[in-house]
């Protein structure tokens, strides 16, 4: 089962025929899904699954009815386990930011955790889970994959957000923290810290 978010809202890609409760069923094969799309983002629609029999292939037949946008981004670690956070768009976020081109996807996410934190001398420790979720852009729906990875740095020197990203506040916080700023951050980020285990 993927969990996809749009308008931080859960849109379940499952094969199982689940009784609808709390949530709104529909076939993946013959959903309008940008009609679904436009109910989520308008609050008609709170959460919802989409049935496609074939577990292997349900992301592909999501792909086909959506554009997909791959990004890269960083959990970051100092050396005093404290982890890097921006703060844009009234929200706490990690930083990730789009593939370019001859890139893979850990150098994308290395790329743009230095863009956008100035953080540098990056390590990856090692892969994390990939996370999804519907923006639109230029009137345009579109799926975003997010390759997330743990990165460790010794850096100490100056922080820098990339304002033209939009980026106000690069911060780093104490585990003890964390669990309070994830109260104002995306549900995809949130995610990611239960998966990890990372709040203490």
């Amino acid at each position: 089962m993927y969990k996809v978010f749009v308008n931080d809202k859960p849109l379940f890609l499952t094969n199982r025929v689940e009784k609808e409760t709390d949530f709104q069923m529909f076939l993946l094969e013959s959903v309008d899904i940008e009609q679904l799309i436009i109910k989520m983002f308008n609050n008609q629609v709170n959460k919802a699954f989409l049935y496609y029999p074939d577990e292997k292939a349900i992301l592909k037949k999501m792909k086909e009815k959506i554009p997909v946008v791959k990004a890269g981004g960083g959990l970051v670690y100092n050396d005093r386990g404290e982890v890097l956070f921006i703060f844009r768009n009234g929200k706490w976020d990690l930083p990730k930011g789009g593939t370019e081109k001859g890139e893979d996807m850990e150098q994308t996410a290395m790329r743009e955790v230095e863009e956008e934190t100035g953080v540098k001398n990056l390590k990856v420790v090692k892969k994390l889970q990939k996370t999804y979720h519907i923006f639109k852009r230029n009137g345009q729906y579109k799926l975003k994959v997010t390759y997330w990875y743990e990165m460790k740095t010794s850096y100490t020197g100056k922080l820098l957000g990339q304002a033209d990203e939009g980026i106000e506040k690069v911060v780093w916080l104490k585990p003890d923290d964390i669990k309070e700023v994830l109260t104002n951050s995306y549900e995809n980020i949130k995610l990611l810290f239960e998966k990890e285990k990372a709040i203490l």
